[in-house]
Order: structure tokens, then C-alpha cells, then sequence
């Protein structure tokens, strides 16, 4: 089946589909929903091959990832994220080029891709409070999007983020509201953007309701379940120990579990948790009852997000330059299992 017969089944305009397929914004949400859904059902692939000697594009899309031993990749969002952003690409024609680089050698990736035309664009991950792929990939005139947002950074770009300020002071003044004092944050590496805001959020929560952030109730590293274990373990074992624990991942609020359970004390009601939920597909907060009260962002969501305003830009900007596009995503508190009043002490 080619554009024009996917066109005449849904009785649109051949137009009207590419663009639906394409995720521009001058197509309502309802359309591009019928139009994905009937390309899905009917098997619809756009014939890639002519559309590369048609536009003279390479119609692959890269993704750049440093090998280290600190950096957002570790964290298994990276798949999701993948997956709804190549559910985009397959349906516009657009192939996936991952390459996988020591963290040096990131500029010179970018610099020989752009050279050898291997992609139409990029996404990039993990950003940094200070990131300078992005003047790098401004320089190049690469399009790009970026997952998340630099916040020293001051020149324009697009971006996909969730509201990380908000996300964390909603889960902190949830918290408070339930009577916990005694607040620990367990933290992503807090020199990548996403990390630092939920922060701020948190600190910011806290000082709203006078009260003061504990520094040592505040951690921040890889987000792993041993990472969740350690730190849970090593501050109850302190004066003054936390009533409650945030988390920037399930996974860290599952070390956190594990901790509460070894030492002999009840989720909910001796100790609290709060947790961010990437709503992942292969790691899920329990069934239609959360485990853990949750701040819920889908990364699959993100992908999709991303990867359709990185394709409008390549295809408007064969036209002429296409101005920076912004899309910050809520994410909603969903009480479970995990919380529960401050305990009388």
C-alpha cells in the first residue's frame, strides 16, 4: 500500500496524511490519531528508498551515547524512550543510527555525521546544567531536539522536558501535608539538568512550608535499587532519621523497599515513599493499585514526542529555518501503597 491508497481509504488528502504521519502541528490530534492507527492497521511503510532520492535526504535520525560510568543510558528509561520515538520513524520512513562513543569523542561523532550526511537529525540525551553539545549541534546546523533542557544554557533549541520542579513539589508538599517533617531526597547525578531541578523542586517545596533542607538527608548518584539500599540504610542509622523518602526512580525506591523490609519496619506506615514513575513497560508500579505513591511521566511518550518535532523541523526546514519548539510535559501525583501519615514519634 503507497501514501495515496492510505489517503483514499480514509478519504483525505495524500497531503493531509504525510503531514499526520509526520506530526505537524496544523493537524488536529483526532486526525493524526485516525491516520496512525489506519497506517498501523493496514501496514502501511512509507517507500524509504524513494524518499531518499526524492528530498535528498539520508532519512535516519541519530542518537549520540557517551560511554560512562555516570550518565543517564545506565538508567533502563533509555529503552522506552527508543521505542516510542522508533514507532514515529517507522511509520514517517525514517531509520534509527545509533553510535555508541567513549565521552571524548562526542564532538567528533557529531562533527563526522554532519560531514557524511548519515542523518537528517539528531536527539540528544541527557542533558547537562551546562551542556555544549548544544552550541555544538547549533554550530554544525544540525536540527536537533533535546530530551530534557540545559538551564545554562541561553541560546534557543527545542526540547521535550517534564516539569521536574513541579513533579517535586508536589511530591514534597504531598508529604508534608500527610505530617512527615524528616524528608529524604534520593537523587540522579545532580550535575544533569533533570536531577537538578527536582531538587530545586523539592528545596522549594520545603522552604514554602518553613522548613529547612537537611543535608544529610540529601543524596544524589546513579539511580539504581543499590544506590536506593545503601543511602536508605546508612541515613536511618542516623539521629534524626527520615520519616519519609523522595526518589527520582523506581528503582531507587525499590532499594529503598528493600532496606525498610530488612530492617523490620512497614511501608506506609513506618516509613513513607515517594517516587518518580517513568512508566515503563517492562518495570511496573504494581497493577491497577500503585505500589508506590508515584509523581508519572511516560519516557515512552517523551520518544514519540521528541522524535515527531524533530521531524517536522527536518521537513519544514528544507524550506526555510524553523524556530525553536518548547514541550513541557505534566506529571500527575498517583497515590499507592507506599504512604502514609508521619508516625507519632
Amino acid at each position: 500500500m503507497n501514501l495515496k491508497d492510505l489517503a483514499e481509504k480514509l478519504k483525505l488528502s495524500p497531503t493531509t496524511v504525510s503531514r499526520a504521519l509526520n506530526g505537524y502541528p496544523e493537524v488536529s490530534e483526532a486526525t493524526r490519531v485516525k491516520v496512525e492507527e489506519a497506517a498501523r492497521r493496514f501496514n502501511y511503510r512509507p517507500n524509504t528508498q524513494a524518499k531518499r532520492l526524492a528530498t535528498g535526504r539520508a532519512m535516519a535520525i541519530g542518537h549520540v551515547i557517551p560511554i560512562s560510568t555516570q550518565h543517564e543510558i545506565v538508567n533502563p528509561v533509555f529503552a522506552d524512550f527508543i521505542a516510542g520515538a522508533g514507532e514515529v520513524y517507522a511509520r514517517s520512513g525514517y531509520d534509527f543510527l545509533m553510535s555508541i562513543v567513549p565521552d571524548a569523542d562526542q564532538d567528533r561523532t557529531y562533527r563526522e555525521i554532519r560531514s557524511k550526511g548519515s542523518v537528517d537529525g539528531c536527539i540528544l540525551h541527557g542533558p547537562l546544567l551546562s551542556d555544549p553539545r548544544i552550541s555544538l549541534l547549533r554550530e554544525l546546523r544540525l536540527p536537533f531536539v533535546v530530551h530534557g533542557r540545559s538551564t545554562l544554557e541561553a541560546g534557543p533549541y527545542s526540547w521535550v522536558d517534564m516539569n521536574n520542579i513541579r513533579a517535586f513539589q508536589r511530591a514534597t508538599e504531598f508529604l508534608i501535608d500527610l505530617g512527615h517533617r524528616r524528608i529524604a531526597l534520593i537523587n540522579g547525578i545532580e550535575t544533569m539538568d533533570f536531577a537538578h531541578r527536582r531538587r530545586l523542586g523539592f528545596e522549594q517545596a520545603l522552604a514554602a512550608r518553613g522548613l529547612v533542607p537537611n543535608p544529610a538527608l540529601m543524596a544524589s548518584g546513579e539511580m539504581t535499587e543499590a544506590q536506593g539500599y545503601d543511602e536508605t540504610m546508612a541515613m536511618l542509622a542516623r539521629p534524626g532519621a527520615p520519616t519519609a523518602f523522595l526518589t527520582s526512580s523506581l528503582l531507587s525506591a525499590m532499594g529503598v523497599r528493600r532496606a525498610l523490609v530488612e530492617l523490620g519496619l512497614v511501608l506506609g506506615r513506618d516509613v513513607s515513599i515517594v517516587t518518580h514513575d517513568d512508566d515503563l513497560s517492562y518495570l511496573k508500579n504494581g497493577g491497577e493499585y500503585p505500589i508506590f505513591t508515584a509523581t508519572r511521566s511516560s519516557v515512552r511518550d517523551a520518544g514519540r514526542r521528541c522524535a515527531r518535532m524533530l521531524l517536522r523541523q527536518i521537513e519544514l526546514g528544507q524550506k526555510a529555518p524553523v524556530p525553536p519548539a518548547f514541550d513541557l510535559l505534566d506529571a500527575p501525583l498517583i497515590v499507592g501503597a507506599s504512604t502514609g501519615p508521619a508516625p507519632s514519634i
